[in-house]
């Protein structure tokens, strides 16, 4: 009985303990009286506070201390955010979510139900910006925000089309590359929302990459292999599949209206060149008769049609050359021409 009883006494403590232990600090506000704890169950709401996600809240003490505890998050790890606003606490704490407060601080991380994680309070007085966790996976995000940073502003420095291009292809390999070496695909989800996302501009050099890029379909593998069935992984796989199929009907479909285009351009060229040659004989033609000119002129033409040179000509009619010249200049003005290309056009 006593060996039950001792057994029961422990067996309430563990199931009393809190698995998690998520603590911090935030500045001292008239505000600042609740703090709040989200799940990001879907990486395209990674970027602002939706009030789906939030799951518990946590009473700011008078030194600004926080504190979320428990056993009801999941084993493995997901995607969590902590985050602090200036709005108060009226209206059901609606405008918490709707963008309508100012100066909202907000951290994202990786953790899971056995992590302990410090959030100080900076020297500065800036909250949720460090993190001390035990899980070494916890501040991956925040780093990705700081390269997010440096990215923005290498793009601020080079802004030609030569330039931009250049920077696409050097920040995606560089997050990409940082994702990998995560070896934590909650991560790599969080860079691929940042890249793949319709509302960055981001987003046309991501359908060109994911064209030729293996990296997208290898995130895939890992999801697979690492969170299995669940909906994150799903998400992605269906948003995958949809963009290499939207990708591939814009690529065949401009290739087909540029073909038609280079086809029916081309066309219309030959067509306008044959009008071109047809009118300028018939203008050749009618506005100077052949009649007109002189015996010795037609015969000239004659030996120009037949492909002779001046010497030939001057040899064949017993003139010289300089009168052969004479006789040409002639047949160029009254023929309307300027060159023997000409005279054998009207034959």
């Amino acid at each position: 009985m006593k060996q039950f009883m001792v057994f029961l006494f422990f067996g309430s403590c563990f199931v009393g303990h809190a698995q998690y232990h998520f603590r911090g600090q935030v500045p001292v506000h008239p505000h600042h009286k609740v703090v709040y704890l989200s799940i990001v169950d879907n990486y395209r709401k990674s970027e602002r506070i939706y009030a789906d996600q939030i799951i518990q809240k946590a009473a700011v003490d008078t030194l600004g201390n926080f504190v979320f505890e428990g056993n009801h998050l999941a084993t493995e790890n997901n995607i969590y955010r902590i985050h602090i606003d200036n709005c108060n606490e009226n209206l059901n704490g609606t405008n918490h979510f709707l963008k309508q407060c100012n100066s909202i601080q907000s951290v994202l991380f990786v953790a899971n139900n056995n992590d302990s994680i410090n959030l100080p309070l900076l020297r500065n007085n800036q909250a949720l910006c460090e993190i001390n966790s035990t899980n070494s996976k916890s501040g991956y995000l925040l780093a990705v925000e700081s390269l997010k940073e440096a990215m923005i502003l290498d793009f601020m420095d080079y802004t030609s089309k030569a330039g931009e291009s250049l920077n696409y292809k050097k920040w995606f390999k560089t997050l990409q590359d940082f994702g990998r070496s995560c070896e934590e695909p909650l991560v790599e989800l969080y860079i691929y929302n940042l890249l793949s996302n319709r509302a960055n501009e981001t987003h046309d050099y991501y359908l060109t990459d994911l064209a030729s890029n293996p990296y997208y379909d290898d995130l895939g593998k890992r999801l697979i292999k690492e969170y299995p069935n669940t909906p994150l992984t799903l998400q992605y796989q269906k948003e995958l599949k949809g963009d290499k199929s939207s990708f591939a009907a814009v690529k065949n479909t401009t290739y087909i209206f540029d073909f038609k285009w280079v086809l029916s351009i081309s066309m219309l060229l030959i067509i306008l060149v044959g009008l071109f040659l047809f009118r300028r004989k018939r203008h050749l033609q009618n506005n100077h008769p052949i009649q007109d000119l002189t015996a010795q002129e037609t015969t000239i033409m004659h030996k120009i049609v037949e492909g002779k040179s001046n010497k030939e000509i001057a040899s064949e009619l017993y003139i010289s050359v300089s009168t052969v010249k004479t006789h040409i200049n002639n047949l160029y003005k009254k023929l309307g021409v300027s060159s023997r290309g000409d005279i054998k056009a009207m034959r």
